[in-house]
C-alpha cells in the first residue's frame, strides 16, 4: 500500500474543525479518491487498474470521496452490502480539478447560484454533481467541518475511468485491520491516511464550490 499514514490524533490536529473544505492525499501529480464496491467490481477494477466490467455500470451516477473517515462512515468501514472492498483511486490533478470546475451542488444555494433557475438549468447540463457532506469522527459522529463528495456521470465518469485514474490499489485489509482499534476505543493507536487542505487556485471554481462557507 503506498497512502502515506499517520496518527488520527496527530492527523486531527492539523485539519479545520468547521466549514467546508476539500481535505484528501495528494501530491503534484495525484490526490487520492475512495470508492467502494461489492467484490466483482472491486476485484475487476485492482486487475485491470481501470474502473469498468464486473458489473460497473456507466449509466449510473458513481460518486468519488477524497475524505478516508467518510468513506469509512459510508461504507460501514467495509462492512455495508456492495460496499465490502475500499479502492484508493489515484487521479491525476487536472482530470479532478477539471470535475471540480464542472462541478454543480446537488441542493440550491442562493449565495452561489442567486436564483433557482440558474441552479436548475447548471444541474441539467452538469455531468458532475457536488455535495457538501457532514464529516464524520471514526465513530460515525457527526462533525461541524463538511466533506466534499462528487457524483459523476456520462462523459465525465468515462474520462475519469479511463483516462484520469493512473492507480487503483485495494485497501480492504488495512480498513479492516484499524476498524478494530476503533471497536476497542484504541484511537491513539488509529492509522489512517494523512490529508491536507486542497488548494484550489481557481478563484472562480473555489467559490462557486462554496469553499469556506458556513452554510
Amino acid at each position: 500500500m503506498t497512502l502515506k499514514l499517520n496518527l488520527y490524533t496527530e492527523i486531527e490536529k492539523t485539519l479545520p474543525t468547521t466549514s467546508r473544505y476539500i481535505l484528501g492525499q495528494y501530491n503534484q501529480d495525484s490526490i487520492i479518491v475512495y470508492q467502494a464496491f461489492n467484490e466483482a467490481i472491486a476485484a475487476r477494477a485492482v486487475r485491470n487498474q481501470k474502473l469498468g466490467g464486473g458489473g460497473f455500470k456507466f449509466d449510473r451516477m458513481s460518486w468519488i470521496k477524497t475524505g478516508f473517515l467518510w468513506m469509512m462512515y459510508r461504507s460501514g468501514w467495509a462492512s455495508k452490502p456492495k460496499q465490502e472492498r475500499v479502492l484508493a483511486i489515484h487521479v491525476k490533478r487536472d482530470g479532478f480539478d477539471s470535475l471540480l470546475k464542472a462541478a454543480v451542488h446537488s441542493s440550491y444555494v442562493e449565495p452561489i447560484y442567486q436564483t433557482h433557475e440558474n441552479w436548475q438549468q447548471q444541474v441539467t447540463n452538469s455531468e458532475v454533481r457536488l455535495q457538501w457532506d457532514p464529516d464524520h469522527d471514526p465513530y460515525g459522529n457527526k462533525l461541524e467541518r463538511r466533506a466534499i463528495q462528487l457524483g459523476l456521470r456520462g462523459d465525465a465518469l468515462s474520462r475519469y475511468a479511463s483516462e484520469w485514474t493512473i492507480g487503483i490499489e485495494d485497501i480492504t485489509d488495512f480498513v479492516k485491520q484499524q476498524h478494530e482499534h476503533v471497536l476497542e476505543h484504541a484511537l491513539d493507536k488509529l492509522l489512517i491516511p494523512v490529508e491536507d487542505i486542497y488548494h484550489v487556485t481557481d478563484s472562480a471554481v473555489f467559490s462557486k464550490l462554496g469553499i469556506g462557507l458556513v452554510i
